[in-house]
């Protein structure tokens, strides 16, 4: 799926990490919350609250879950999944385009 149907759209960028990582909130007509992003070629760690998919539109990265002990690599096309109360190490190779699927 190369786009969302009727959804809201938060106005205001939600800027992490000095601007290496833009997103904004989406919320789908059944209230589904998604975040629509790019991270820049950085090495960033990211706390989650609720388990989280992480789909790869482009771009290329290596990650690291808590508790892991080597980096995966994903590139565009491909998902990794974070649990809830959890983190995640993203270093990014290429600039990365993503959707955050919440819950």
């Amino acid at each position: 799926m190369s786009q969302f149907e009727n959804v809201s759209v938060t106005k205001k960028a939600n800027v992490y990490f000095d601007g290496k990582c833009i997103s904004h909130s989406i919320e789908l007509a059944d209230g589904t919350a998604k975040s629509v992003g790019v991270i820049l070629p950085s090495t960033l760690t990211f706390n989650t609250g609720a388990p989280e998919i992480m789909e790869l539109i482009e771009g290329e990265c290596k990650v690291t879950l808590a508790g892991a002990t080597e980096a995966v690599t994903y590139k565009g096309g491909e998902s990794f999944d974070v649990p809830g109360n959890s983190s995640f190490q993203i270093e990014v190779l290429e600039t990365v385009h993503y959707v955050c699927h919440f819950g």
